[in-house]
């Protein structure tokens, strides 16, 4: 398309894709080097969401690591790290009860005692003051639509603030092309499975060398609770029911803040059975009396829902390429056992920022960033996450009970022999869409009806995170192949996007004599999770940008 548009070009030392916390800890850094040195250096920030901290979704209990390289003294700067952890429990679920797991026994990297409960999509907005202050450029509801390439096939920039393209694909009245944005550097920090990280992995063969990317769907809802059942600093994870062990999963459950509850559930997406929905277990999840005790009186006041990366180290792919880099969960950075990324994504950010300002000092530009990767291989980042490498992988090969006994051994292990595991290094076998079973092997799961007080449909739901979408725009969710989802995905899967989306963007559709199938997508409701891109069996489906300022709006998640 940027070939046959003509656009307005801006130009900066480095434009950043995402005001995350891997983008904004980028710009930050730059700024303050550039401060430093008594030089100058211009940043842009892109974020599509309507505002910073729009589309940020987390748990969160923030490891305070990756803040207090970035700024020292953040606690004076009134940093919204606001609740510190009091009480730390790891319960395991039955259908009838619960047993609590003693914290001695738990590796010291799963204790979160020194951390800190929080709203990301909070901090990230106060991130965001701070760039700006600096003098960063932050520009929200400017989605990056599409990578643009120099003559030598380094990327250039970005095209961001395409408007006004009508359902059709025409050219609606309102009708704004966009610009492009260069940089001497890109760097791409927009989330799990972004839409432009997915094609400069291929472009660039990033992921060559890599196990294969692997993820979970989170869903998180935040409830207001009375007193009685409100315990600041809380902090509990728990494993089990209603997932069966073969199917890896938990949940959390953090009090912080003005009586507010966060709780979530996270299923990995490798599970086998079609017929699961996510967003049902987590519904069901809720009326455990574990967890109910804890809700009693309250009222849920936000909800949403994203991927998160669970590779770990042995996914993550080469972290430079001409002209960029990959920051954060762009990367796929998270620690699966910590449940915990934000850190390791601003570190990223860091030293991102300070191999782009050395090079671009030395007169350097669109080239590779090695430094960056090498910055990485040394750092404490790598160190945690080589700790946690086989945790996920032990998981997936012996299920959630023996797993993660097998799990907190190992991590025992590798925390105390300086990295060594008796497992070596494990791999992962397949992607998560080749994980699905057919539906003919599984008995189809029967959810009981939402009672509206702990459980909650799928459009209630939706509506709780302020998701809005222009209906006039074409779908930004594309199908390679429209006649896949009934072709092949309904027989031989049961259609299981209308499970695993947790928005209810994907529908089956029969005429009245329940003949006749047909596919709808209510893009209108996306939440932007991913999951649908991850997940689909036939890889059919292509998660791409929508216009900017689209999307959830979320408050404080």
């Amino acid at each position: 398309m940027s070939e046959q548009v003509e656009r307005e070009a801006m130009e900066y030392d480095v434009v950043i894709v995402g005001a995350g916390p891997s983008g904004l800890s980028a710009a930050i850094r730059l700024k303050q080097l550039a401060a430093a040195a008594g030089a100058e250096i211009t940043v842009a920030v892109l974020e599509k969401g309507s505002e910073v901290g729009a589309h940020i979704l987390s748990g969160a209990v923030i490891d305070p690591k990756g803040i207090s390289e970035l700024f020292p003294d953040w606690k004076a700067m009134g940093a919204p790290l606001e609740t510190p952890v009091t009480e730390d429990k790891f319960v395991l679920l039955g259908p009838q009860g619960s047993a609590s797991l003693p914290m001695f026994a738990m590796p010291g990297l799963m204790h979160n005692h020194g951390n800190y409960i929080a709203s990301l999509a909070n901090i990230c907005r106060w991130l965001g003051q701070q760039a700006e202050a600096l003098g960063v450029e932050v520009y929200p509801g400017m989605a990056a639509s599409e990578a643009v390439f120099d003559e030598a096939g380094a990327l250039k920039g970005v095209v961001a603030g395409v408007f006004g393209i009508d359902k059709t694909g025409a050219k609606g009245p309102d009708y704004q092309p966009g610009i492009e944005l260069h940089g001497k550097y890109v760097f791409i920090g927009e989330g799990v499975r972004g839409s432009l990280s997915k094609q400069l992995r291929a472009k660039y063969s990033l992921a060559e060398g890599a196990d294969p990317e692997k993820y979970g769907i989170g869903l998180k809802e935040i409830w207001q609770v009375p007193d009685a059942v409100f315990r600041p600093g809380l902090v509990q994870h728990t494993v089990g029911w209603p997932l069966e062990d073969s199917t890896g999963g938990g949940s959390f459950l953090y009090h912080f803040g003005d009586n507010y509850v966060s709780v979530g559930f996270v299923v990995h997406l490798n599970y086998k059975n079609p017929w699961l929905s996510p967003f049902d277990e987590f519904q069901r999840f809720k009326t455990h009396p574990e967890i109910a005790k804890y809700l009693a009186g309250g009222k849920r006041i936000a909800y949403g829902a994203r991927a998160i990366s669970e590779g770990g180290l042995q996914s993550v792919p080469r972290l430079y390429f001409p002209g960029g880099v990959l920051l954060g969960d762009s990367a796929g950075f998270v620690n699966v056992p910590r449940i915990k990324g934000s850190h390791n994504a601003m570190k990223s950010g860091m030293m991102a920022a300070e191999a782009a300002y050395a090079a671009i000092q030395a007169g350097r530009a669109r080239d590779d960033l090695v430094e960056y990767e090498a910055a990485y291989q040394a750092s404490w980042m790598c160190k945690e996450l080589h700790t946690a490498r086989n945790f996920k992988p032990i998981l997936t090969k012996f299920g959630t009970l023996l797993g993660g006994a097998l799990g907190m051994f190992d991590l025992w292990c590798t925390s105390l022999l300086g990295g060594f595991s008796f497992f070596g290094t494990m791999h992962h076998g397949k992607s998560d869409a080749d994980s699905t079973g057919l539906a003919k092997d599984y008995k189809p799961i029967v959810y009981p009806k939402p009672d509206g007080v702990l459980s909650f449909d799928k459009l209630t739901s939706v509506f709780l995170s302020n998701t809005n979408h222009d209906e006039n725009q074409p779908a930004h969710l594309k199908l390679s192949d429209p006649a896949v989802p009934i072709s092949i995905n309904l027989p031989k899967f049961g259609e299981p996007a209308r499970l695993y989306c947790p928005a209810g963007v994907y529908e089956v559709l029969y005429d009245d004599k329940g003949e006749n199938p047909k596919f709808q997508i209510n893009f209108q409701n996306c939440v932007h999770c991913k999951t649908c891109d991850i997940k689909d069996p036939s890889q059919n489906i292509n998660w791409t940008t929508p216009q900017g300022g689209d999307g959830p709006n979320y408050p404080n998640m």
